[in-house]
């Protein structure tokens, strides 16, 4: 045999180096992420707001709200075994550092991200972390992995607290969690150091952190959080790792001063936390002594020429200065101030008006630092909602999170001038799709052009959005919440028609179990249940009587009252009452649906919804949790019968018109209107203790007298 046959071929030597090239690929330590703390290391792919300094530091965010950055591992990493297709062993370690914009207040959070792209498509910022959007949050198809430091409790994700760690498999609902507080580490305060750490074989994830305040760091002897899971579920053959931050309403700056990694098994290497880059120094606020008197004397020389003139000019700003008093820093929401909101909606110019109403005017703004179009409500000077419900809205709005509310995303207050941030949603308010129609029936100034005719699949999709907010309200929150105020114009729609209950102005919080009181009857004339007018007290009943209306304001395509119509056809839910009564349902739906474009068994079920639902008594309607049930069901069969109202006294047997109930209250609003000259207007406001007249609602007073 040859000596030439002792060497090794050059396939298998290309395959070797080959193997071991890909191995060495496997493992990476970044001390600081410039050229000089990465080594041979390649420069991470960043999106977003991420940033590297010239000192090494990586910053995925920075001080402002809502928005998202990204920092990756430029190539992608094999976390699958080819011959068995398990999930490979991992661990990494990272040195971090969370600065909020204002101390001990976080936002939003930070997250260690395994997935198959690094640019994580259609992501939102907020408490969607740059993970996730809330059309694919929960999708088995999303193939993410992640391990979340949250900094901000969101009660749609069912997080623990405002100092947590969570394992996140496709979804924001994390698998499970752990406080911070356990091992005496505050994310929002200090550099920490965690360790995360994936046995392929066991399959067992342990998550472990602890306080940088001494160097080296030790890892703990117990993980924060050991986690039986099988990853090869959830991975890709090919994934890429890195980062993940955002800010919502509030901001934080999130920090990455060094990360090491390594795949396949055995540890990553630890960091030496005090040669990794250190975070800037806070701002400093002293000035040169000599700088200071030239500028006093300067000052007070200028000030001696032009007293009269500063003066006038220092009281004027005195009463344009915002003021903050000492409730509102109890509240959560954003702050806005208001030469920002006045800016957005340049000068609250009437072209930028969406709409008014009882409470003040809606306008259309886009925020000057992030571009973001949002709705602004000025309430007027005269209107009824006065600083006490304003401070309900803040209260109720700014904390409750889900997706078919309104959310608030911030307020400002200057002087009488009270100003709501809402998202803004293009496709305005329900009743103008309903009647778009008829000639200034949405209340905007102009006209506008004609709206498409709702079809029947997308109205029944809005009445289980607003069903669910309604239920969520009542039932879903550490409170509950009564709206008071359930009608179409409060329910706006968004660019996918799905619907969002708002308008809070009128919410009212108890707590779960007790006797709600109020002190005055509010709400909109149609909408109000009977029982408000003899007893004053909102409840959730009510609000299930108002989501009545609206289920039949939907079907049928008709105000809850319509003066101008024939009497028989006065009150809604009478005349839909009578035509279920005759077995003619199909006669309550709207003329524009012809009769192949909707379900019949749908609306049937919707109808008796609304029947139930309406029901003069308020023991007799069902619960929203019902409702929600029987809508999602959608079949007539399974809604039961709605209870027939009680008989009408022989007092008010024979027909009974609107102007009997308009001459039986001198002081109502109808007169007045009368007086005025112009008509009623099924949207007007009011907060005098009168009820739309109809035989239903004078049996229910009947009944209880």
């Amino acid at each position: 045999m040859s000596s030439s046959s002792n060497k090794p071929r050059p396939p298998l030597l290309f395959f070797l180096l080959l193997l071991a090239s890909l191995a060495a690929s496997q493992e990476f330590t970044y001390k600081g992420f410039s050229s000089s703390g990465g080594g041979n290391n390649p420069n991470l792919t960043l999106n977003g707001t991420a940033e590297i300094w010239p000192s090494g530091l990586l910053r995925l965010t920075n001080e402002t709200s809502r928005l998202l950055g990204h920092a990756f591992y430029p190539t992608p990493l094999r976390f699958l075994d080819a011959a068995t297709g398990a999930a490979v062993s991992f661990s990494t370690q990272l040195a971090f550092t969370v600065v909020p914009e204002f101390a001990q207040l976080g936002g939003h959070g930070y997250a260690f991200v395994v997935a198959p792209d690094p640019r994580l498509l259609g992501s939102l910022p907020s408490q969607y972390l740059g993970l996730f959007s809330a059309a694919d949050d929960g999708n088995a198809t999303n193939h993410v992995f992640a391990v979340e430091f949250d900094t901000v409790q969101d009660f749609e994700f069912n997080d623990i607290n405002g100092n947590h760690v969570g394992v996140d498999l496709n979804s924001l609902v994390s698998n499970m969690s752990a406080s911070a507080d356990h091992v005496g580490v505050n994310l929002k305060a200090g550099d920490v150091v965690a360790w995360i750490d994936y046995d392929g074989a066991a399959r067992v994830l342990n998550v472990s952190i602890a306080n940088a305040t001494v160097s080296p760091v030790a890892k703990p002897a117990r993980p924060l959080i050991s986690f039986r899971v099988d990853l090869s579920l959830v991975f890709r053959e090919e994934m890429y790792v890195g980062f993940s931050a955002s800010t919502g309403l509030l901001a934080s700056s999130h920090y990455v001063r060094g990360w090491s990694f390594r795949l396949g098994g055995g540890a990553a290497a630890n960091l030496d936390v005090s040669s990794l880059p250190a975070l800037p120094p806070p701002p400093k606020s002293g000035k040169n002594r000599t700088s200071v008197i030239l500028a006093a004397a300067f000052s007070a020389f200028v000030a001696a020429v032009v007293l009269a003139g500063a003066g006038a000019y220092g009281f004027y700003r005195y009463k344009n200065r915002d003021v903050i008093e000492a409730w509102e820093l109890d509240y959560g929401p954003h702050r806005f101030k208001y030469g920002e909101l006045r800016r957005a909606t340049r000068g609250f110019r009437d072209r930028e008006l969406l709409g008014s109403g009882g409470f003040g005017k809606v306008y259309r703004g886009v925020l000057p630092n992030s571009g973001e179009t949002v709705a602004v409500k000025r309430v007027s000077h005269e209107s009824r909602q006065g600083l006490r419900e304003f401070v309900a809205e803040i209260a109720s709005i700014g904390r409750l999170r889900h997706r078919n509310l309104v959310q608030l995303q911030g307020w400002c207050r200057r002087r009488a001038d009270l100003l709501l941030v809402y998202d803004f949603m293009p496709n305005g308010s329900l009743d103008r799709h309903l009647f778009h129609s008829s000639s200034g029936a949405d209340g905007a100034k102009g006209s506008s052009p004609p709206r498409p005719v709702l079809t029947w699949p997308v109205r029944r999709r809005i009445l289980r959005d607003v069903a669910a907010a309604l239920l969520y309200l009542h039932e879903g929150w550490e409170s509950v919440v009564l709206h008071r105020d359930v009608k179409a114009s409060n329910v706006l729609l968004d660019g996918d028609m799905s619907a969002r209950l708002g308008d809070f102005g009128l919410a009212k919080l108890h707590e779960r179990g007790a006797n709600p009181s109020t002190t005055r009857v509010v709400g909109t004339l149609g909408y109000l249940a009977p029982e408000l007018t003899r007893t004053g007290k909102a409840t959730a009943a009510a609000d299930v009587f108002a989501f009545g209306a609206v289920v039949l304001e939907v079907v049928s395509g008709r105000r809850p009252i319509e003066p101008r119509a024939a009497p028989e056809e006065l009150v809604l839910a009478e005349w839909a009452w009578e035509r279920y009564a005759a077995g003619e349902v199909e006669k309550v739906v709207d003329k524009r649906l012809a009769a192949g474009e909707y379900d019949a068994a749908e609306v049937a079920a919707a109808v008796k919804v609304g029947l139930w639902c309406s029901h003069p008594s308020p023991a007799m309607r069902p619960t929203m949790r019902e409702v929600v049930r029987y809508l999602d069901g959608g079949e007539a069969g399974e809604v039961p019968e709605p209870p027939p109202p009680p008989p009408l006294p022989p007092a008010c047997s024979g027909d009974v018109g609107f102007d009997d109930f308009v001459h039986s209250y001198p002081s109502s609003s109808f007169e007045r209107a009368a007086a005025a000259g112009g008509g009623w207007d099924a949207g007007t406001q009011t907060s005098v203790a009168t009820f739309p007249f109809s035989p239903l609602s004078m049996r229910s007073t009947h009944v209880s007298m």
